[in-house]
C-alpha cells in the first residue's frame, strides 16, 4: 500500500513539473531573427551548392530582405495573439478585440507589394548564384507552388 501511494506522488510531481513548463504553450523558444536568417542561408547555400563568396552575399541579401519578405497576416504570422501572455497589460482577455481582417484591396494591394519584394529579390539572387544554380532554384520555387496549389481546397 506504501509503495502505491508513494508511486502515485512520484507520478503526480513528475507530470505536475512538465505542466508547469509547459506554460499552455505560450513559452517556447522562438529562434531570432539572426538564427532563421543564418539558417536560411546555409539550407540555400547547400542544397544549391554555393561557395563561401556567394554565401556571404547570400547572407547579405537574406538579411536585408528578411523584414519584406515575412508572412502577411495573423497570429502566427507576427501578430499578438489574444490571451495568454502577449494580452496588453491590464486587459482581460474578454474585452480584447479580434483585428479586423483585411479587406480585398488591402490584401491585393499586400499580394502586390510581395510579388514586387520576391522578384526583387530573385534579380539580386541572380546576381549571386550561377545560371545553373539559378535555373534549379527557379525550378525548386515552381514545384512547391504546385505543392502549395494542390493542398488549397477547390472554389
Amino acid at each position: 500500500m506504501k509503495k502505491m501511494i508513494l508511486a502515485l506522488v512520484a507520478a503526480f510531481a513528475m507530470t505536475s513539473t512538465v505542466f508547469a513548463q509547459n506554460d499552455n504553450g505560450n513559452n517556447f523558444n522562438r529562434p531570432s531573427k539572426e538564427e532563421m536568417i543564418k539558417a536560411r542561408t546555409e539550407r540555400t547555400v547547400k542544397r544549391y551548392g554555393l561557395n563561401d563568396e556567394q554565401a556571404k552575399q547570400l547572407l547579405e541579401l537574406n538579411t536585408k530582405y528578411a523584414d519584406k519578405m515575412r508572412r502577411p497576416f495573423g497570429p502566427r504570422h507576427g501578430g499578438p495573439r489574444m490571451g495568454g501572455k502577449n494580452r496588453p497589460q491590464g486587459q482581460p482577455s474578454d474585452t480584447l478585440q479580434r483585428p479586423q481582417r483585411p479587406n480585398k484591396e488591402q490584401m491585393e494591394a499586400r499580394m502586390k507589394e510581395m510579388k514586387a519584394t520576391k522578384e526583387a529579390y530573385e534579380k539580386e539572387l541572380q546576381g549571386i548564384m550561377t545560371s545553373e544554380q539559378f535555373t534549379k532554384y527557379l525550378d525548386d520555387e515552381k514545384a512547391m507552388m504546385e505543392r502549395f496549389k494542390k493542398r488549397q481546397p477547390a472554389k
